[in-house]
């Protein structure tokens, strides 16, 4: 045995490294069975004969279909994760307030909000705002599933805010708080700025989870890629090849949008490390101010 043994759990032996083995083999085999299972069960049908892919060569298709649909998906993703992001803020800070009752208001909105399935609202919004005509008819479902994105990601990205900003050392506030900052300062040039390169990770997580999100709103007739995949299936009789182009699609931007943060992400820390810290302008320091509330009660 290595002199290196783990904290958290006993090395397996020789019999059990053998039966893990056996069973990773039949699980993978019986992965295997499975996915062949469902291959030839859409190979007997004809989905996957050149003919069925051959559309995809038509620009027509394209413009047609796919492109509208994505067009879709990416402003209602686009729109939502704005939106949440000015809503988590708001709602992640107001958790942090020293007074009671907004504490308490903001932390039970955030509760109730990530409690309901984001399906569920979708729906009830698109029957609520075509009862009242809140939008034009053009524009309602796209109302419906942005406001859904943005309650439910927006009270998320709250918990979010809050735990990043919890996160950091208490020193942080001390060190502000004797300098003299009110606590809007505090937060503004101190805090925030440290914790939104530490939970810029979680924060794309939940963009990534809008993104994807987005496709629920081929339920309430949203023209997103989903939806434009399902009616170019049945023009076509290619349902199987469209929703893997689509998958394709979904999983290349779900990629960019997570490579794109990491660079920000690497940035963010690069730059910090370089001017060591941020710096407070010395007419923004109250030097006779009280000191103040520790934030994190």
């Amino acid at each position: 045995m290595s002199g290196k043994a783990s904290v958290l759990y006993d090395a397996p032996g020789p019999a059990a490294r053998v039966r893990n083995i056996l069973y990773s083999l039949v699980v993978l085999a019986a992965v295997l069975v499975a996915g062949w299972y469902v291959y030839r069960g859409f190979a007997d049908q004809g989905q996957f004969t050149a003919d069925k892919w051959e559309p995809f060569l038509d620009g027509a298709v394209w413009t047609t279909y796919i492109l509208p649909g994505l067009e879709g998906t990416v402003v209602a993703a686009a729109l939502s994760i704005v939106f949440a992001l000015v809503l988590g803020m708001i709602f992640g800070i107001a958790r942090l307030s020293d007074h009671r009752w907004l504490r308490w208001t903001a932390g039970t909105v955030v509760e109730i909000a990530r409690a309901i399935p984001v399906l569920i609202l979708m729906i009830f919004l698109f029957a609520l705002y075509s009862e009242y005509d809140l939008f034009d008819s053009e524009y309602l479902a796209l109302g419906a599933v942005v406001t859904a994105l943005t309650v439910y990601n927006g009270s998320v990205i709250a918990e979010i805010v809050r735990a990043g900003i919890l996160s950091l050392p208490k020193g942080q506030t001390e060190a502000g708080v004797a300098l003299g900052l009110r606590k809007g300062q505090l937060m503004r040039l101190i805090l925030l700025p440290q914790a939104i390169t530490a939970m810029l990770p979680a924060l794309v997580s939940q963009m990534v989870v809008a993104l994807k999100d987005s496709a629920l709103g081929y339920v309430i007739t949203y023209e997103e890629v989903v939806r434009s995949a399902q009616q170019l299936g049945a023009a076509e009789s290619n349902t199987i090849p469209a929703l893997i182009v689509v998958a394709i699609i979904m999983i290349l931007l779900n990629v960019l949008l997570s490579t794109l943060a990491t660079r920000l992400e690497k940035r963010l820390r690069s730059g910090r490390r370089k001017r060591g810290g941020a710096v407070v302008a010395a007419d923004t320091v109250i030097t006779d101010a009280a000191p103040g509330v520790d934030i994190t009660k």
